[in-house]
């Protein structure tokens, strides 16, 4: 059993590589050739401590992803074994994979949800997920400018991502300038309530909201979802506990008639974007599926 540490991740995995093998997991999951368990969260005098799981009989693997969260600071690890024989076989520490399959989740979700022109990409939070969402957006869509919407952040931040992302990056000065335009929106905030006003994004728009996981959390309002056509979850039995976006949604936004399956997405099995007009929305909480698919592809890449 060997320990795979988030540099050696990095030095194996590159973001093209987890959208391959994260579309290989969920067209698997919508064959019914995997299976995963849901989040659970357990926490005490300000420790929490998450664990998830799932199995991946075609990649070779099963795991569980371990870790906890200590003032909103999260340290992730999975312990993977064999699907074969079940033995273990690597700890690995998972900051990169976390990083890396968020963002390369939403980049499949966006070849069937957004348009096929696209020039603008806003990104609300220029923390770790939103800033490799700008990168893996960017290398998938080529377009002709980023704007990032984050009170925190400083030019320097905008200044760091044009090189990775080849492309012009920058601040914008307030929700509405950062939307106005946008063919991508993506929110990866921290934010409790939501971010901009659902009546100003663009129609044609995608959004992919990947920032809330709680259910009394959300990034976008009503008006967002009632004007969105199709809204895809990574897993639905865990997003509907877990997104406060979806949990809170009044009546009229008629979320369940609009939700599909990340993995029936990606399989055909569910129709993606019909129209230039419509607004298509990716929820994502993250999932173990994604997770141990991603720590098998750097086992094997590493060993």
């Amino acid at each position: 059993m060997i320990h795979i540490t988030d540099s050696m991740v990095d030095a194996a995995v590159t973001g093209a590589d987890a959208q391959q093998v994260l579309f290989d997991a969920f067209c698997d999951m919508a064959q019914g050739h995997a299976a995963m368990q849901e989040r659970i969260r357990t926490e005490s005098a300000g420790t929490k401590i998450s664990t998830m799981a799932a199995v991946l009989p075609r990649q070779g693997y099963a795991g569980a992803k371990v870790y906890t969260t200590i003032e909103g600071r999260f340290s992730f690890v999975i312990v993977l074994f064999s699907a074969a024989d079940g033995r273990p076989l690597a700890s690995v520490e998972a900051n990169a994979i976390t990083r890396l399959r968020t963002a390369a989740c939403s980049v499949l979700a966006s070849r069937r949800l957004a348009r096929r022109d696209i020039h603008r990409i806003a990104i609300f939070g220029a923390g770790v997920q939103g800033r490799a969402h700008a990168v893996q957006l960017a290398h998938e869509w080529h377009p002709a400018e980023i704007r990032i919407s984050d009170p925190y952040a400083t030019s320097d931040v905008a200044r760091g991502l044009e090189s990775e992302c080849e492309t012009r990056v920058r601040m914008a000065g307030s929700a509405q300038e950062a939307i106005e335009g946008a063919d991508i929106i993506v929110t990866a905030s921290r934010s409790t309530q939501p971010l901009f006003a659902g009546s100003g994004v663009p129609r044609g728009c995608f959004i992919a909201a990947i920032g809330s996981s709680l259910p009394h959390t959300r990034e976008l309002d009503d008006v967002a979802l009632q004007r969105a056509s199709r809204i895809a979850v990574d897993w639905g039995p865990q997003t509907r506990r877990e997104a406060g976006d979806l949990v809170l949604a009044g009546a009229q936004c008629a979320v369940e008639s609009k939700l599909v399956e990340l993995s029936d997405l990606l399989a055909g099995r569910a129709p993606g974007r019909e129209s230039d007009d419509e607004i298509t929305i990716y929820k994502a909480v993250g999932v173990a599926l994604q997770d141990i698919a991603l720590a098998g592809l750097a086992y094997a890449r590493v060993t």
